[in-house]
């Protein structure tokens, strides 16, 4: 079969598709025909060996799937010839065919295409968990959303007015990132520079109720500043680059928070916890209350160039390579 590989840590340019073997699977894994695989920033991570997974080189990347089942085990809640999602959770999905556990593996809402399909688990299941688990998103509050045209804040703009969120207002550093940024349904948009000041004024100075932040960086201080009393920032992850820190005298003036929100950590130690998400996420798309994803999509032969446009923050929005 075909997959992409890192061969070396030498950036995403080190990426290669090559034949390798296909994975048998064992009699209680889940074997899948691949179509489509997402793309993720700690997919750019692993090129440079940055990522605290380090696998034995050469490797394939991916974290998730979207496919037809190949065959399934007794008992299992997929069968042969289903369109099924599925998460590797760490590496592996960049390839025609994928065996996964069974616990792994979620059947596709016919309405949900492939290449969206695979743009979904990873960056959605990430967001619900911050903003249900670990943010405690109330009913008509408001949410801030930084990295707002990259696959997380996409996802999170798709899903938070299903969760509860009255008003979702997008940080991004473009004009062009900002129609991104509306299409995926944000009700207001500002850019990054001087974000700060535009979330006072369309708050009327009251600030917001959650921030959402992947990038990290320099504007987590005034991330802080922009929270109402009793908000609280979600730490998701840093594609700025820089991991900031915090002074903790600023928790203490409005009672905020400042909250991990570590997904794949939590799902190894809950176990079942994949498919209550899954549970509540699968309706939500399937009925279209929450909209696919409508992702970049590269062949298979572009992997490098995909993996490429997460480190260089070029993406727009989710990115999909399709392999079917």
């Amino acid at each position: 079969m075909r997959a992409a590989q890192i061969t070396a840590l030498d950036g995403p340019d080190a990426v290669r598709v090559a034949e390798v073997e296909e994975p048998t699977g064992d009699d209680d894994a889940v074997v899948i025909d691949v179509h489509a695989a997402g793309v993720a920033f700690p997919d750019a991570l692993l090129t440079r060996g940055l990522y605290q997974y380090k696998p034995d080189l050469p490797f394939t990347p991916g974290a998730e799937i979207a496919g037809v089942v190949r065959s399934a085990p007794a008992g299992a809640q997929v069968s042969a010839g289903d369109r099924v999602l599925g998460l590797t959770m760490l590496s592996g999905g960049m390839a025609e065919v994928v065996a996964l556990p069974a616990e792994r593996v979620f059947a596709l809402p016919d309405s949900v295409s492939f290449e969206a399909g695979a743009g979904i688990l990873f960056n959605d299941l990430t967001v619900q968990f911050a903003l249900r688990t670990r943010g405690r998103l109330a009913k008509g509050e408001t949410v801030l959303v930084h990295g707002a045209a990259g696959g997380i804040g996409t996802s999170a703009l798709r899903l938070a007015p299903a969760l509860g969120a009255e008003r979702t207002i997008a940080v991004v550093s473009t004009e062009e990132k900002a129609e991104i940024a509306r299409a995926a349904g944000a009700s207001d948009v500002v850019l990054a520079d001087g974000f700060r000041d535009a979330v006072k004024e369309l708050t009327g100075g009251r600030g917001v109720d959650v921030v959402l932040d992947p990038v990290g960086g320099d504007r987590f201080t005034d991330s802080l500043r922009s929270l109402a009393v009793g908000g609280r920032l979600l730490v998701v992850g840093f594609t700025g680059g820089e991991i900031p820190t915090v002074k903790v005298n600023r928790l203490l003036l409005n009672n905020v928070d400042v909250i991990g929100a570590g997904w794949g950590a939590w799902t190894f130690s809950h176990p079942g916890y994949l498919q209550e998400q899954w549970a509540e996420l699968q309706p939500l798309l399937a009925s279209g209350a929450v909209p696919a994803p409508q992702p970049e999509v590269y062949p298979l032969e572009q992997a490098a160039q995909a993996i490429a446009s997460l480190e260089n923050r070029s993406a727009k929005g989710k990115v999909v390579l399709k392999l079917r």
